[in-house]
C-alpha cells in the first residue's frame, strides 16, 4: 500500500508558516538546498524547476501531492493554477472547484476518503504538502514525517498540526544536519506488536 508522507519545512517551535501564511523567512540556500534538490526534486513547483536546474529531474519519492486550500492559494494568486504539473495534484477544499484554468488539479472535500482511496492505487508515495489543518485531519493516515527543521523561532503562526491534540508516537529515523544549523529528520509511525503505538 502507498504511504502518505508529510514532507514539510518547520521552525524550531513547530510552525510551518507565519500568522498570515508567510513562508519567505525559510531560507533555501547552500548545502541544505543542494541536498533537497538532489533528493526531492519533484517537490519543486513548476515555476522554480527550470531556474533551480531540476526541470528534467525524475521523481525520486512522490508521484502525487495532496494540499489544502491555504497551501494551494498562493500559487493560484500568482497565476499558477497548476503548481506541480509533473505530479498528480489534489487540493482539499469545500469551496474551491475545478475551472478551465486549473488544468490537471483535482479537488476533493473529504481528505480521509481521498487519501484512503489514493493509498489503494499503484504508485509512489503520496506527498502531504500542508497545511496544518489538513495534516491534523489526516494524522491517522500519515505513515511518515520528513521535517526540514530550520534554526528559526517565530513565536506564532500555522503549526504543523493545527487545532489538534492527539499525542501519537513516531519513531525517529535518519537525521541529516547542515550548516548553519538546519536538519532534515525522518520519523515513521510507531509500531508495537504490529499496531500503531500512541503515547499516553
Amino acid at each position: 500500500m502507498r504511504r502518505l508522507i508529510y514532507y514539510v519545512a518547520a521552525t524550531i517551535d513547530g510552525f510551518i508558516a507565519g500568522p498570515r501564511g508567510e513562508v519567505d523567512f525559510f531560507p533555501f540556500e547552500g548545502e541544505v538546498a543542494r541536498a533537497i534538490l538532489a533528493e526531492y526534486p519533484e517537490t519543486m513547483p513548476v515555476h522554480a524547476r527550470g531556474p533551480l536546474g531540476v526541470a528534467d529531474s525524475p521523481a525520486r519519492h512522490f508521484d502525487t501531492v495532496v494540499m489544502g486550500r491555504g497551501t494551494y492559494e498562493p500559487a493560484l494568486q500568482a497565476g499558477i493554477p497548476s503548481p506541480y504539473p509533473h505530479l498528480r495534484q489534489y487540493v482539499v477544499s469545500t469551496t474551491l472547484t475545478a475551472t478551465g484554468e486549473s488544468g490537471d488539479v483535482q479537488f476533493a472535500a473529504d481528505p480521509l476518503r481521498l487519501v484512503r482511496e489514493l493509498k489503494t492505487q499503484d504508485g509512489m508515495a503520496i506527498w502531504l504538502a500542508g497545511g496544518g489543518r489538513l495534516a491534523a485531519a489526516l494524522l491517522d493516515e500519515i505513515d511518515e514525517l520528513i521535517v526540514k527543521r530550520n534554526p528559526i523561532v517565530i513565536g506564532s503562526g500555522v503549526p504543523m498540526f493545527d487545532g489538534l491534540f492527539a499525542p501519537t508516537g513516531f519513531l525517529p529515523g535518519e537525521t541529516r544536519s547542515f550548516e548553519p544549523g538546519a536538519a532534515i529528520t525522518t520519523y515513521v509511525r510507531g509500531r508495537a506488536a504490529g499496531e500503531d503505538r500512541t503515547v499516553r
